[in-house]
């Protein structure tokens, strides 16, 4: 099985993706909060409000807690634990932005050791590969799983993939 995934097809650029490498992008995300979390329109000034609404609260009912009190209770997780720990996934929009599209592409066919898959060139860009799962990559049904960005196919990721084509 090769570790890589080719998209062609309608675009100025064709890609070689290696998803080994994007352990360490910035843009990765944490597949497990990727779906659980329900985006809201809340604005930022909401959310800081309720969150020092609630820091202010603890502090009127606890008291203040000093800051290396602080400290002793938060275990540090760090990055090298997470890298490790992690399951991840990135943005599909990010590599088709790149591969620059025809303005007559419409279409991507994922192709699949399971079967080929044609889905809309939107539900592309706005989908996810994932490609790690507990800090190791998807070698047994992978490079990569495509999820919906929507979470549709949570449970059942479109597996095997070994080339995406623009049509």
């Amino acid at each position: 099985m090769e570790f890589i995934v080719a998209l062609k097809g309608k675009v100025d650029y064709p890609l070689t993706l290696d998803p080994s490498v994007w352990i360490f992008d910035d843009r990765k995300e944490d597949i497990n909060t990727l779906f659980d979390s329900v985006k809201t329109a809340e604005s930022a000034q909401e959310k800081y409000l309720k969150d020092v609404s609630a820091h202010w609260d603890r502090e009127l009912q606890e008291g203040a807690i000093p800051p290396s009190e602080q400290e002793k209770k938060k275990p540090k997780t760090t990055l090298k634990e997470t890298l490790l720990t992690g399951s991840f996934a990135i943005s599909l929009s990010y590599f088709i932005y790149n591969a620059q599209p025809h303005p007559d592409a419409e279409k991507v066919i994922i192709e699949s050791g399971d079967g080929n898959v044609e889905i809309t060139l939107k539900e592309a860009q706005n989908g996810y590969f994932a490609f790690s799962n507990h800090g190791k990559p998807l070698k047994e049904d992978g490079p990569v799983h495509f999820y919906f960005a929507d979470g549709r196919n949570k449970e059942n990721p479109i597996k095997h993939i070994s080339s995406l084509t623009i049509l």
